[in-house]
């Protein structure tokens, strides 16, 4: 079965407990405007471009069958809706100002990269996060890479939006040793606004997964002056302290390092003017969470 990749980061140490390999798939359901990965919300493989480094040498005009390259005037622009992200302009690029974002894998070449690294795994109890984009949006090839970590022994996280069918919540429930849900916004409308979907099938997954007994660590994207609400705080802790599976709730402050990503895709970002929020921002919302009890529970052995 192949799958599309944009990338496996190794020795990843926030993706879930000891040192992981975090496989991300191309593909997301939602739209969040402030994404950090918008290489990965389509399906598809997709160019970018790094202007900066162009050259001008014009090779890649010369290569593409599409006529998506123009150097009018002598600046090099890109018509990315011609684009067919076949690679032969990044074949050319001498200054490496191109890249394709996605590559096509088989579950085999995929499960050769993780279990490279099992020796790590096992020192540190850590293990496999699968992560995107939204990784069910590949759902039969994201199962098949599950069942090859089940059958080396692996510990598997998957990292979700939690906008999942009744379908997908009971055979990931009954694989995955331990899931890490965003939780982005409150009220559900403003969720909408934000992403694209509201958080409905959001309270659906983590109920059903405390019915199953799964462990959940809540993940919250935080973003200053967006979302960063007191009555968004409050559903939070209201969230946490529901929930009895989950283990643990993590701000994931802003940062405007994906800006420069949007740019290289063609795409507007709309938090342009939007820079990353200070530790001292990210220490007051953290803050905000610890006016009810913490829950301090060990994941598998592991302190979080």
């Amino acid at each position: 079965m192949m799958g599309i990749v944009f990338d496996i980061q190794k020795f990843s140490v926030h993706d879930g407990p000891g040192i992981r390999t975090s496989v991300f798939l191309k593909g997301c359901n939602l739209s969040c405007i402030w994404c950090h990965n918008p290489e990965s919300i389509k399906s598809k493989p997709q160019l970018a471009f790094e202007s900066s480094l162009c050259i001008g040498c014009r090779e890649c005009e010369a290569r593409c069958d599409n006529q998506a390259h123009d150097f009018t005037d002598g600046a090099h622009r890109i018509d990315f809706t011609r684009c067919a992200a076949c690679g032969s302009c990044v074949n050319g690029c001498l200054a490496e100002a191109l890249k394709i974002y996605g590559k096509e894998m088989s579950v085999t070449q995929v499960m050769d990269e993780i279990v490279s690294d099992r020796i790590y795994y096992e020192r540190s109890g850590g293990g496999v996060t699968f992560t995107g984009g939204e990784p069910t949006m590949q759902f039969d090839f994201l199962m098949e890479l599950i069942r090859a970590c089940r059958g080396e022994g692996l510990h598997v996280c998957v990292e979700t939006n939690g906008i999942l069918n009744d379908e997908k919540r009971r055979r990931l429930a009954e694989t995955v040793d331990l899931f890490l849900i965003d939780y982005k916004a409150t009220p559900s409308v403003l969720h909408k606004e934000l992403t694209g979907m509201g958080t409905e099938e959001v309270l659906k997954t983590l109920a059903f997964l405390e019915k199953m007994e799964r462990p959940v660590i809540l993940r919250c994207p935080m973003i200053q002056g967006v979302n960063d609400s007191e009555n968004h705080f409050a559903e939070i802790r209201r969230i946490r302290d529901t929930y009895t599976n989950i283990r643990q709730v993590e701000i994931m402050a802003y940062h405007s390092t994906g800006r420069k990503k949007w740019e290289t895709l063609g795409i507007p970002y709309r938090l342009e003017q939007l820079e990353s929020a200070a530790p001292e921002q990210k220490k007051r919302w953290e803050e905000m969470l610890r006016d009810q009890k913490e829950k301090q529970v060990s994941l598998e052995g592991h302190t979080q």
